[in-house]
């Protein structure tokens, strides 16, 4: 059967965070949460953005509960800073790790020195879990959807621990498949230590297919080729249906803790949110538990499960 945003359960009392959330997949989740009656932060790298998110949405929901506030995902000092804020809060009943960069032309450093697209898409959002991980255990069911990409089965079939940080060798393209994969394995270990640890996290994880959002032009930075611009007419879908799968993950009652999703069609570029296997490097326990160690060295910040 089909899954719409018709599905989700109300969301009345709960307080979500959506990084990323000022366009594409992460504005629409956060519109389609506000909806159902959740209060909504939009955690965004600049206030004017987040500031043009928020009255965006109000013009379409005048009741909604929502708020922007300053995550800068290349600052582990602006990650700490907001989850300090945040942890101000009764409760979190949900995290959307969203935010991400994608295929940056060339080897861009965060503030700590960190590969950007490793820095932003993974480091940034394990340090934002694991300072929030106190709220969220205030709330009675919380969960953690951590965004994916298809790309984390391609280019990069593991994790290049040999190269890490992309310092002797950088491909746009490359480090994005790796930091999504870092992603993924992220989302599957926590899941584990929750349910190792009897906590009622859940973590799970999904991916937006093919989707139509700014990535793919602020990201490589370029415009889109003849065969680019061919295969985003033909096999993509808009951001709103992009959303779908992390909105299922992050609110279907069914959802299980390690669980995927993604989109339903032709390699699951576009579809109808569904349950999607997990791609075979994500399940190299050795390597999910060295990624995890090596998280915790690089940005000194341990998770506590």
């Amino acid at each position: 059967m089909t899954w719409t945003t018709r599905d989700i359960p109300p969301q009345v009392r709960k307080l979500a965070v959506v990084t990323g959330a000022n366009s594409g997949i992460g504005f629409h989740a956060a519109l389609v949460l506000a909806r159902a009656g959740c209060e909504v932060i939009l955690a965004t790298r600049s206030p004017e953005k987040g500031r043009d998110a928020a009255e965006s949405i109000r013009r379409e929901l005048p009741q909604a509960k929502i708020r922007a506030e300053v995550l800068d995902l290349a600052s582990l000092v602006s990650v700490r800073r907001f989850a300090a804020k945040i942890d101000q809060e009764p409760k979190l009943d949900l995290l959307i790790n969203n935010a991400g960069v994608m295929a940056i032309p060339q080897r861009e450093l965060t503030a700590e020195g960190f590969e950007r697209q490793l820095g932003v898409n993974f480091l940034g959002h394990y340090v934002l879990t694991a300072l929030l991980v106190p709220a969220l255990l205030r709330a009675r069911a919380p969960r953690v959807t951590t965004v994916s990409s298809i790309a984390a089965n391609m280019r990069m079939k593991r994790i290049n621990f040999d190269d890490l940080q992309a310092e002797r060798s950088y491909d746009p393209w490359n480090a994005y498949s790796q930091s999504k994969l870092a992603d993924l394995m992220f989302a599957l270990e926590l899941s584990r230590r929750c349910e190792r640890k009897n906590y009622s996290l859940l973590s799970n994880a999904a991916h937006p297919g093919y989707s139509r959002t700014n990535l793919f032009t602020s990201g490589p930075g370029k415009p889109l080729g003849p065969k680019q611009s061919f295969a985003l007419k033909y096999f993509s879908q808009d951001a709103a249906a992009g959303a779908l799968p992390l909105l299922r993950a992050a609110t279907d009652h069914e959802a299980t803790p390690g669980s995927y999703y993604g989109p339903s069609g032709f390699f699951q570029l576009k579809g109808d949110p569904v349950p999607v296997a997990i791609p075979k490097p994500a399940l190299d326990e050795a390597a999910v538990k060295k990624l995890w160690e090596t998280a915790e060295v690089l940005t000194q910040t341990y998770f506590p499960l």
